[in-house]
């Protein structure tokens, strides 16, 4: 078995074929782009420039105060981190409490210090240890936490087998239903959720991956209902951004594409806002993937699908303005298909800004008429920024890839950037910009001495 995410890594994946020749550029500064939003031909407002999606470096300063231990004798993260392993299988005595407190506890700690070498060490015990906590099923709150925790050590660890170990054990959870329907939901999304972990980063090989999305399409298909969560948005969604989380790390995606694209747009008409924007989302990196391929080979996928009326069902959502719908929900549905019905029209990635301003500055002198209209368009917005590392959303690929890591990691994704090669690899080949100094908060101080807080600014449209 070929390790999928060493294959999208080697085959740079992660971005357009147009643009891999970045990554000799780049090396050393791993990540991976796309990007989309939609604006009217005019000239933006500077408030619209920075539009970026910003993390400050998060610290466990709760369990520990630095990396390596202060002087006054604290212990340092990695010391930590094996002393709660070794209690963590030390369950004997432990009560439901007891065990949900220390998978807390650890899936904490290794959110905000991840450590391969110590999870590495111990993987043998951990994993069936994990495993039997979800297989158990005693309470709805100990499999939750325990598949927290289960994705946490496999992102973190990134061993090459050990999707043929949990796989089995995440379907069978999925697809049972021994809980309440409010925590049957979270739990299946959650199974659907890891799953796509244990594929993409746990060893799973290209035909793992082109089944496990076959089971998806099943569960997209049937609205839930295949899995015994008839008419769930919750569900679904987690298999919709599952979809495309996998789908961008699989070169050929011509053979399944009629049937996602037919089964994604029926999902277009879901009354559920997130359902509606994470089949959006998969249309255009669906569309993206085709792109790519026909000008990397000069041939066009057997892809049947009626462009235009595709094309007026997206622009509606554009101006969607049911009273069903809350305002938050409405913003957010209008911002996410300006972005993908711009996707489209233009051949561009998401967060893409047709609005257009001066390529000159005209505050240095002259007047508007010496300018010769010459404008440029803003292009891509969206920027995941971390410390003085600024990386551009600039493809679909990119896009799912960063949505299923930032919904595992929180305020943890700026460590694993630093600190993970798995998170690495699943973000290499990115554009990546570098200030001369970490970004500093209103306080003035730098991303590193930020503990514990994630700022995040919208997208402007």
């Amino acid at each position: 078995m070929h390790d999928l995410r060493k294959k999208i890594f080697e085959s740079g994946k992660t971005v357009s074929r147009k643009a891999r020749s970045r990554q000799q550029s780049a090396q050393g500064s791993p990540a991976s782009s796309r990007g989309g939003s939609r604006a009217a031909s005019r000239q933006a407002s500077e408030d619209e420039e920075s539009s970026d999606y910003e993390y400050a470096e998060s610290l466990a300063s709760s369990i520990i105060n630095s990396e390596d231990g202060d002087e006054a004798g604290l212990t340092s993260p990695a010391e930590t981190l094996h002393n709660n392993i070794v209690d963590l299988l030390d369950q004997k005595r432990d009560s439901g409490q007891d065990r949900a407190d220390k998978l807390t506890a650890y899936t904490e700690l290794i959110r905000h210090h991840p450590s391969a070498e110590e999870i590495d060490a111990q993987i043998n015990e951990l994993i069936p240890m994990l495993l039997k906590s979800v297989r158990g099923r005693k309470t709805a709150q100990g499999v939750m936490w325990a598949l927290k925790a289960l994705m946490m050590t496999i992102l973190t660890s990134g061993g090459e087998s050990l999707n043929d170990l949990v796989y089995p054990t995440l379907k069978a959870l999925c697809q049972n239903s021994d809980y309440s329907d409010d925590e049957n939901e979270l739990i299946k999304a959650t199974a659907i959720k890891a799953m796509s972990i244990s594929i993409m980063c746990g060893g799973g090989s290209v035909t793992a991956a082109e089944e496990f999305l076959e089971f998806l399409m099943e569960i997209i298909q049937s609205d839930g209902h295949v899995i015994d969560a008839g008419d769930n948005g919750t569900v679904v969604t987690a298999a919709l951004n599952a979809w495309g989380f996998v789908a961008s790390g699989l070169d050929d995606l011509e053979d399944q594409s009629t049937e996602a694209l037919e089964a994604f747009t029926e999902q277009l008409d879901s009354s559920d806002v997130e359902v509606q924007i994470a089949a959006g989302s998969n249309i255009a990196l669906l569309l993206e993937s085709a792109r790519e391929y026909e000008e990397e080979t000069g041939e066009t996928w057997n892809m049947r699908y009626d462009q235009d009326g595709l094309l007026r069902r997206l622009n509606a959502l554009t101006k969607e303005s049911s009273k069903s719908i809350s305002k938050r929900d409405k913003r957010q549905l209008h911002s996410n298909f300006n972005s993908i019905v711009t996707s489209l029209e233009h051949g561009k990635g998401p967060g893409y800004s047709t609005a257009k301003r001066f390529a000159t500055n005209p505050h240095t002198g002259g007047n508007r008429t010496d300018f010769h209209d010459d404008y440029q368009e803003y292009g891509y917005r969206q920027k995941l920024r971390i410390q003085n590392i600024s990386i551009v959303i600039d493809t679909w690929s990119l896009s799912a890839r960063l949505g299923m890591l930032k919904s595992i990691l929180g305020n943890g994704l700026a460590s694993h950037y630093l600190n993970n090669p798995v998170v690495r690899d699943l973000l290499s080949g990115a554009k990546t910009e570098y200030t001369s100094t970490p970004s500093k908060d209103k306080h003035g101080r730098s991303d590193k001495a930020t503990h514990g807080k994630k700022a995040m600014r919208g997208v402007s449209d």
